[in-house]
């Protein structure tokens, strides 16, 4: 019984203990440390992070700007040039699609033309040899390369027989070897791009409101010598993304064309300019051997005098342009500019944790400091408790007690 009061005692001092414990204040002291080392530490660690906010932060990041990265844009294209393909002369609608004019479109450097095409039994053109029909019975109704088999083993040339099929006849030879068209290198492109900032309502275009007929009719973009010119030769723009025009035209590919909008709107209005890069989008294709570079098939139909329609096919190597705008604004604001430097001022006192973290547990006199920074005052001077902290035999109670200095200790650490 003695045990279970004892207990029951012992658990209504710890109670009692905590709750003393949890109403408790903190305060700040000021204590003066006297030593070149941590003195040199800590305006070491203040210098790192004022340079870094003043550098990175408000010089680099500009983070005193409200920054608009949702660009709205606009993209027009226009591409002029004639070229020689297949004794024929090639303007604008025989080489480029789609033909809207918009920030994606396609220069046809290489054709393969099969042409009258019609609704029929054909034999197959690839990979499909027989020599009896039981060679192609089991492929019945299922798609070939260029139709749906019907089962048949027929001629295809003097010797060699091909699984028939049921499409557009005669079936295709993608294998023919053609030379591609080179005046493509010689094509211009005329962009047209424009931009609009929708938190600020700042628009600009990438050609000045002052550009003539004129001048669009004799300049060539340059990157350095006139930036503002919207026509781009098709050499030079595969010259900057490094590829080869002869290469590049007999397998095709992508070209990505990159706008980039970088504007400052506390500066001038000038100095918002676009940034143009290029590179190749499909540079992964080159790595590889199955279907390299960029084509695709499109078909052109027409109609006989007995109704029966028939076609030409067009399977048509092209190298992509893709028109990418991207781009954001910044401007003065108090705001970030108030919630950057609350946090610079804040983050000044990084140096004193390290420097506390130092002197309690590296260096010579840290119990003299743990004595002067951690002290515990107490309303009732009775009330002393053993719980790791110096103790002082202040009571809040001695109201006659007066001090006269400023409250900071002062620790020699100077030889």
């Amino acid at each position: 019984m003695f045990d279970v009061c004892r207990n029951r005692k012992r658990t209504e001092t710890e109670m009692w203990s905590c709750m003393k414990n949890f109403f408790t204040y903190e305060t700040t002291k000021s204590v003066v440390v006297k030593s070149w080392t941590i003195g040199i530490i800590n305006r070491i660690v203040q210098l790192i992070i004022i340079s870094y906010f003043i550098g990175w932060v408000f010089l680099w990041e500009k983070a005193y700007q409200v920054r608009d990265t949702a660009i709205e844009s606009s993209v027009m294209t226009k591409v002029k040039g004639f070229g020689n393909y297949n004794n024929r002369v090639m303007d604008v609608a025989d080489y480029v699609t789609p033909t809207q004019g918009g920030s994606v479109f396609c220069i046809i450097t290489k054709m393969i033309t099969t042409e009258n095409q019609v609704q029929g039994y054909c034999p197959e053109t690839e990979k499909y040899n027989c020599t009896k029909d039981s060679d192609c019975t089991k492929y019945r109704h299922r798609p070939g390369g260029y139709g749906i088999f019907t089962g048949n083993c027929v001629p295809f040339k003097t010797n060699i027989s091909m699984c028939e099929i049921k499409g557009w006849c005669p079936a295709e030879i993608d294998t023919i070897k053609t030379e591609p068209m080179n005046d493509v290198e010689n094509f211009t492109i005329f962009i047209k791009n424009s931009i609009r900032f929708p938190t600020f309502n700042y628009t600009k275009g990438n050609f000045l409101p002052s550009i003539t007929n004129e001048y669009i009719k004799k300049c060539n973009f340059n990157k350095e010598k006139d930036i503002y010119c919207p026509i781009f030769k098709v050499g030079d723009i595969l010259k900057n993304a490094e590829q080869n025009f002869t290469q590049l035209a007999n397998t095709g590919g992508v070209i990505g064309i990159m706008i980039s909008w970088m504007c400052d709107l506390d500066k001038s209005d000038d100095e918002c300019k676009p940034l143009y890069s290029f590179t190749r989008l499909d540079a992964m294709s080159q790595q590889s051997n199955v279907s390299p570079g960029y084509n695709f098939r499109f078909a052109k139909y027409y109609k006989m005098e007995n109704g029966t329609d028939y076609r030409t096919l067009v399977k048509a190597f092209a190298i992509r342009f893709d028109v990418i705008v991207n781009g954001n604004a910044g401007k003065f604001n108090m705001i970030p500019t108030i919630i950057n430097m609350v946090a610079a001022f804040t983050s000044v006192g990084v140096g004193t944790v390290l420097c506390d973290i130092i002197l309690l547990n590296f260096l010579k006199g840290a119990e003299q400091y743990k004595a002067k920074k951690f002290e515990e005052v107490s309303d009732n001077p009775l009330d002393i408790q053993s719980n790791g902290l110096y103790h002082s035999q202040l009571s809040l109670r001695q109201t006659h007690f007066k001090s006269s200095d400023s409250g900071a200790f002062s620790i020699d650490h100077f030889s």
